[in-house]
């Protein structure tokens, strides 16, 4: 196992979208570990880590709430932004009063997570590198303690910024809400844990400076149970199915 962390999480909202209802979108009661190391990524990424769930703790009652809203429905025309770009024309805008679409969207609110995590080396390196799993801690450990990140960290969907994200040394377990400690062991059924993309993240061309990756993927699904709430990841890791 490489350097661990521990960090609480607190959001106004949260939303981990199940994936067989994307229409209308139903979040899960908890956290999926692929949406977890997604916010990660915002506080600090390189191609020559990856990042790892061990563990998540829920602290706050699971509370939802039913709200409407405004989506786009297309995307932006790579062909048309590609043309622009040429010179050749072509509009790549999106105008959303044409492209609006009203949702409905079951979401979480008040949400207050306990992440523990880990790091591991990709084997993508640089040549001058020395000690590089103990840079990248303390380059992660700096960006925890300041607050730093390069995109704003959310949870589940990007218009739910985390309202704060802190390092500490243990978790508080008698933070945890009563309602959750009642509810004993929770089987929470099979849910998404991460989506494996055919190129891991690394470019089929082998090229940083001009890289090509594969829009193809998978995903995994997980069965976990929080007990007391604790979702031990690690321990239900094992039985991952695609």
């Amino acid at each position: 196992m490489g350097y661990g962390f521990k960090i609480m999480l607190d959001g106004d909202y949260a939303c981990f979208t199940r994936p067989e209802l994307k229409v209308e979108r139903v979040s899960y009661d908890v956290p999926t570990p692929g949406a977890l190391e997604g916010m990660l990524k915002s506080i600090y990424w390189k191609p020559a880590i990856r990042y790892v769930i061990d563990k998540i703790i829920v602290f706050n009652p699971i509370d939802f709430i039913n709200i409407r809203r405004n989506e786009v429905k297309d995307k932006i025309s790579f062909t048309a932004v590609k043309s622009q770009m040429n010179g050749k024309g072509g509009d790549p805008s999106i105008y959303t009063s044409e492209n609006r679409s009203q949702r409905a969207s079951m979401i979480l609110k008040n949400v207050r997570y306990g992440v523990e995590f880990h790091f591991e080396l990709t084997g993508v390196k640089n040549e001058n590198e020395t000690e590089p799993e103990k840079k990248h801690y303390n380059i992660i450990k700096r960006r925890l303690e300041n607050g730093q990140c390069f995109r704003t960290p959310c949870l589940g969907c990007s218009e739910f910024p985390v309202r704060s994200i802190t390092l500490v040394e243990n978790f508080d377990l008698n933070q945890i809400s009563s309602s959750i400690l009642n509810m004993g062991d929770v089987d929470l059924g099979y849910m998404s844990y991460c989506v494996n993309f055919e190129d891991k993240g690394m470019p089929l061309n082998g090229d940083w400076e001009h890289p090509v990756f594969s829009d193809k993927a998978s995903t995994v699904y997980y069965r976990p149970h929080m007990i007391n709430g604790i979702i031990d990841v690690n321990k239900y890791r094992e039985v991952m199915k695609c």
